[in-house]
């Protein structure tokens, strides 16, 4: 039995680390065409629609506006260990986003249909040893939803707060190789385990946005802690084919369904838009997650069998260890004539997730980020445009309980185009 949990505890590790939250690997981390151009330093200037995510007191005050953008992430990388040099598979991750917002004097409605967070990695299992006539597959994919209406208020005339309530929808699938020696002969034989599931959250974020005068001001945001409940079905098809020599091992279902509830952990931002001159802004934040919300997680099988199985040496759980970490934001955006203006930005990302528990299905690592962008406006519509390369820093990892150890990179290439139209 410690032998069959030791291997389904190294599938668990890696599919608990995949699970759809917004982290470093996983986050789009610039929503909206206009704020990834500027590096994602919008929460002090928030001046379009994707203010219902960075602050939505930003939407007080704006032309009234329909919003269509799409970005699309390509990560690249690689893990190295020993005999081991496998690259992730180049795939093309879509990330759509609808924001609306209208006007009404003091007040401002909005609605915003986004994905906040949605990545994956596929690794080609040839490449780890695995037989190619075994058919199995190493991969994950991550996307969540948001839902957000959204309510601003001018307060003042230098003061506007503002609400976004988001119900947020997220899947997760998985799919991972198990080996084991079924027959006790030394010679091992490969099964594959996948599960996916989805599930709803819900929360909510605050909004504040105060001018100074007209060249500063200054916006601050807080997004509430949610819990996402997820469901689904796990499969492994190791379980049925277990010979049957009580007490250590006999056979089980193929399959259980499952629950596994996850925080969603808070995020408090502040930033600043300083204007010299009519057509240069620059913008700065910093950017807090706590991600220490994240230490433990624990899934509930439905099956007994599952549930026994998995529950010995705590295989049903996983040791996160994340740490709180904040990000630095800088960006600037510059007016070269009525129809078109550029920008430029830089972030400073680093990732939650310690040596510790660092694994390929999730990769995470420090990142340096260079974003660049622009607008070509034409009357009442604006056709924009923005890229970003997050270089990321190699990790060289010791072998632990929790992790797989060898060297770990992540670069991800991201671009976005979108549409706006006032109304």
């Amino acid at each position: 039995m410690k032998k069959l949990t030791a291997i389904l505890t190294a599938v668990l590790m890696i599919a608990f680390t995949a699970v759809p939250l917004k982290a470093n690997g996983l986050s789009l981390n610039s929503v909206g065409t206009r704020a990834l151009g500027m590096g994602g330093a919008f929460v002090g200037l928030a001046n379009d629609g994707s203010a219902i995510y960075w602050n939505p007191a930003g939407l007080a005050g704006l032309d009234s506006r329909v919003y269509l953008y799409g970005t699309f992430i390509m990560p690249n990388g690689y893990y190295k260990n020993g005999p081991i040099d496998a690259s992730l598979v180049n795939n093309v991750y879509p990330a759509p986003g609808l924001f609306v917002n209208y006007s009404l004097d003091d007040m401002a409605l909005g609605l915003g249909v986004y994905v906040p967070a949605g990545i994956g990695a596929e690794w080609n299992t040839s490449e780890f040893g695995y037989p190619s006539q075994a058919n199995l597959e190493l991969m994950s994919q991550i996307g969540v939803i948001n839902i957000s209406p959204a309510f601003a208020y001018q307060v003042s005339e230098n003061l506007s707060l503002g609400v976004a309530v988001n119900i947020s929808y997220a899947m997760f699938d998985m799919k991972q190789p198990v080996m084991q020696d079924v027959n006790g002969d030394g010679i091992p034989e490969f099964f594959q385990y996948d599960e996916s599931s989805d599930g709803l959250g819900f929360g909510a974020t605050f909004g504040l946005k105060y001018n100074f005068n007209p060249e500063l001001s200054f916006g601050a945001t807080v997004r509430l802690a949610s819990k996402v409940s997820m469901s689904g079905t796990a499969k492994n098809n190791l379980f049925p084919v277990l010979p049957n020599l009580p007490p250590a091992v006999m056979p089980g279902p193929g399959e259980s369904d499952f629950d596994r509830d996850v925080t969603w952990p808070l995020w408090i931002s502040g930033g600043f838009a300083y204007k010299p001159n009519d057509k240069l802004t620059l913008v700065l934040d910093a950017q807090f997650s706590q991600w220490s919300e994240l230490d433990e997680l624990v899934t509930e099988y439905n099956d007994a069998y599952w549930k026994l199985a998995m529950s010995v040496d705590d295989g049903n759980k996983f040791i996160l260890k994340w740490e709180d970490k904040v990000q630095i934001r800088a960006g600037a955006e510059y007016q070269f004539s009525p129809c078109f203006t550029g920008r430029i930005g830089y972030y400073y990302d680093p990732a939650p997730a310690p040596d510790e528990t660092v694994n390929i299905l999730f990769p995470s690592s420090t990142n340096h980020v260079l974003t660049g962008g622009l607008t070509y406006s034409m009357g009442k519509i604006q056709l924009e445009a923005a890229a970003e390369y997050l270089f990321g820093a190699e990790r060289d990892i010791t072998q632990g309980s929790h992790n797989m150890g060898g060297k770990h990179l992540l670069n991800v290439f991201s671009f976005s185009v979108g549409v706006g139209y006032n109304l």
